[in-house]
């Protein structure tokens, strides 16, 4: 009998189309997280998405959703992700202060248009492969 596994603390959306988004990803899983999270490749059309975000929405910026449903998109949601990462807390702690987080999302938000010109530049590379279920323990 196959033991069910608690729900994520946090949900990832990532663009899996994007080899520049499916290196970091592939990055943050080779990672030892501290919080159980769910990876969703938005390549997947069948793949669920958070209640309030459609897939337009999460392709066009990176989005991180809490096990409360609370969504965290662009700079803010790179840091909540951080902040599962006992290496990463710290710098997510000390960024998420208003003047340096309003600098990450001016920064993400120039980055957006070049993205995929970048993409474009990067052989194409997938993320790790997440357990079965989308969940890292």
């Amino acid at each position: 009998m196959k033991q069910a596994r608690s729900p994520a603390d946090l949900t990832v959306l990532y663009d899996g189309d994007c080899p520049l988004c499916s290196r970091e990803i592939g990055w943050y899983q080779g990672l030892n997280a501290s919080a159980r999270i769910r990876w969703i490749d938005l390549r997947d059309a069948s793949a669920p998405l958070p209640d309030g975000i459609d897939r337009d929405t999460a392709l066009a910026r990176f989005h991180v959703v809490a096990a409360d449903g609370t969504a965290a998109s662009g700079a803010a949601g790179f840091l909540r992700l951080w902040q599962a990462y006992p290496g990463l807390r710290l710098a997510a702690h000390v960024l998420s202060r208003p003047l340096p987080l309003a600098l990450l999302e001016r920064g993400y938000r120039l980055f957006l248009p070049i993205r995929p010109a970048l993409a474009r530049r990067l052989p194409r590379r997938t993320a790790a492969r997440p357990p079965s279920d989308g969940d890292t323990p």
